[in-house]
């Protein structure tokens, strides 16, 4: 399948956020911003009424954009028929929806209150049946043999564990991220075929979907509603695999299909560009544009993250509209229709209206998710593409650039690994109360985290050089 670093990149920084996010000090010796806006610290509790957003919340959006411009390349295939690509749909949705429950099941702290050696033992041992289903570069008899033990192992692990509650195996614990990415996994997908060849009619389901969030808040019953609330086929509830709430996410969706569309053209396009690159000499640009560029993008995530949090809101526009007014005339004279051009037309779009829409619901939230937050994210998700797609001229960028996107080759390996396999040596080795005394202030509370994200990462980056790489 043909890759996109640049999508890559923005994926694996997508997991290294997560992953920091999730392993620094959770106390009050961190500043509010390096939290979810609406848990702040000192109780970390959460308040729906605060409006704001910090780089925190940038990081489910900028996964789910990622899948959603994944679907073209993993797609681009032309002899794929419809039947194949609903079949794709629906084997890929089965998948993550077991490899959420699976996760969620087999964390240690899920299978015991306290947990001890047994408990963590399982962990591990989960985490190592997870790497016998990885796809190796490489395929046999026993490799296939092997994948249909550990699946079946896995599944005999789910029905005899007792867990916390003693009652046994819980479809209604599952890991909602996972849970989320296997929605979208499968809606996008097939909106995304459906809608291939006609770009207007993928924007405008987004009114439609829009619609009925709008109809099932309204008191009065209605049709809509009552497709809104639908998640039981005759007796039996589905609402633990499916609810349309999710489908709001298809708004950071729907816009990735059609950036992945354009990063899928980019070496058709190559040539033209090459083309625009000559209106005005080479070593010009290499002296100034590169690092302007990379500045003003930097600056308008940076922007709009503060003003956003403390609220800076007519400030925030006025200065989002000279950073990309500047952007815009340099890319306009620099990379005139050019995939990059386009790309920046679209990030423009979307957070300026964002930005216009951000007093609805209360201001700009990530829970419960705002309109805004939706298209300010998917502007911003545009702009880091961007940003890691000039990264070239700047040898530490670049080397980045190279990290993050090795990170985004294998994303599900990386998002179990803090889990199923690190926590639980950490407690088997007694190093845990060590890491866990650095919350004592900011500087070793945010280095705990930081270790912690750099050992997945170099585990994640090992894995996929060896080309063992966790798909569905």
């Amino acid at each position: 399948m043909q890759r996109n670093q640049s999508l890559d990149a923005l994926r694996g920084f997508a997991i290294f956020a997560m992953v920091l996010s999730g392993s620094i000090a959770y106390s009050d010796c961190l500043p509010g911003w390096m939290y979810h806006a609406q848990v702040p610290p000192p109780l970390h509790a959460f308040n729906p009424n605060l409006p704001g957003i910090t780089w925190v919340d940038l990081v489910f959006p900028f996964f789910l954009f990622s899948m959603g411009a994944a679907i073209p390349f993993a797609l681009q295939k032309k002899e794929y028929t419809t039947i194949a690509v609903f079949w794709i749909a629906i084997k890929r949705f089965v998948l993550l929806a077991f490899f959420a429950l699976f996760f969620e099941h087999t964390k240690a702290w899920v299978i015991a209150s306290s947990p001890n050696w047994q408990e963590y033992l399982v962990s591990i041992a989960s985490f190592i049946l997870i790497i016998f289903q990885l796809n190796k570069s490489k395929k046999d008899t026993l490799n296939k043999i092997l994948k249909i033990i550990s699946f079946l192992a896995a599944i005999l692990l789910l029905v005899v564990l007792p867990f916390q509650s003693g009652k046994g195996f819980n479809f209604y614990k599952s890991d909602i991220i996972i849970m989320v990415l296997a929605n979208m996994a499968f809606f996008g997908t097939i909106i995304w075929w459906v809608t291939r060849n006609n770009f207007w009619l993928r924007i405008g389901l987004l009114p439609f979907i829009m619609g009925v969030f709008f109809a099932a808040k309204e008191p009065s019953d209605s049709w809509t509603k009552t497709f809104y609330e639908w998640n039981a086929i005759g007796s039996v509830k589905i609402n633990w695999l499916y609810q349309f709430y999710f489908l709001k996410y298809l708004f950071i969706i729907i816009p990735g299909t059609i950036v992945g569309e354009y990063l899928l053209s980019k070496k058709e396009k190559q040539e033209h560009q090459n083309e625009a690159n000559k209106k005005m000499p080479d070593v010009f640009f290499k002296s100034w544009h590169m690092p302007v560029i990379l500045s003003l993008i930097f600056l308008l995530v940076f922007v709009n993250l503060y003003a956003l949090w403390n609220r800076y809101l007519f400030a925030n526009l006025i200065g989002t509209l000279i950073l990309l007014i500047n952007l815009n005339i340099i890319y306009k004279n620099r990379y005139s229709d050019t995939v990059q051009s386009n790309l920046l037309k679209i990030a423009t779009y979307f957070l300026l209206l964002g930005l216009f829409w951000e007093a609805f619901q209360g201001g700009i939230k990530k829970d419960s998710s705002t309109y805004s937050y939706y298209f300010v994210t998917t502007g911003l998700a545009i702009f880091a593409i961007l940003f890691f797609e000039n990264t070239n001229s700047f040898k530490i960028l670049h080397w980045a650039t190279g990290q993050f996107a090795s990170i985004g080759k294998n994303p599900l390996l990386a998002y179990m690994v803090g889990s199923l396999l690190l926590l639980p040596v950490l407690h088997l080795t007694k190093l845990f109360s060590y890491w866990d005394q650095m919350n004592s202030n900011a500087f070793l509370g945010f280095l705990k985290g930081l270790l912690f994200t750099i050992t997945v990462c170099w585990i994640t980056n090992t894995f996929t050089k060896q080309k063992i790489i966790l798909k569905t």
